[in-house]
Order: structure tokens, then C-alpha cells, then sequence
């Protein structure tokens, strides 16, 4: 089984919004397994522009797992806070 990875490169709008996603992101995100590798507001970027405010980096043991938890009840009505104060890219990747 190969890890799976999720990149998310979000533009936040309105911050106190978007707080109340981040205040309930860490106990479903727990829940099923993933790792936060990455969370950062000021990449270096070395080739063309990056206009996104955070860039995230999630891992999990495999894409079932990674999906089971952006597709679970529990973080879809989070996420409506997400959706709300933010745009975003979203992709699941494969990993090694």
C-alpha cells in the first residue's frame, strides 16, 4: 500500500472564517490517520508566482484513507466554513 498525499493551495478571504474551520480541523483530521506535513503562508518560490495565502501538505497510509476523510460527514460540514472564506486547489497525489 503507497501513501497518499493531499496539496492544498488556498486563497483565505475572510480569516475569522476561515478560523472556524482551522478549530475543528485537528480532531477529524486525527480521526482518520493522517499526518500534517506541511502547513505554510510563505513558500519560496523558486519558478513562476504563487498568489495562494497557505499552502498545505497532508499524508495518509493510502487514498482510501485520504478520501474516506474529505469524503466523510464530519469534514464536509467543517469544510462548509472552508468553502466560505476561501477558494482552493485541492489534489490527492500518489506517494511511494
Amino acid at each position: 500500500m503507497a501513501a497518499c498525499y493531499i496539496v492544498a493551495q488556498i486563497k483565505i478571504e475572510d480569516r475569522a472564517e476561515y478560523a472556524m474551520y482551522e478549530a475543528g480541523f485537528v480532531e477529524i483530521f486525527d480521526a482518520y490517520g493522517g499526518t500534517a506535513l506541511s502547513v505554510d503562508e510563505a513558500p519560496t518560490v523558486l519558478e513562476g508566482e504563487w498568489p495562494w495565502t497557505r499552502t498545505v501538505l497532508l499524508r495518509f497510509a493510502s487514498r482510501e484513507q485520504a478520501l474516506a476523510w474529505y469524503e466523510s460527514d464530519e469534514y464536509q460540514a467543517l469544510a462548509q466554513h472552508r468553502f466560505a472564506a476561501s477558494s482552493a486547489n485541492v489534489a490527492v497525489i500518489r506517494g511511494f
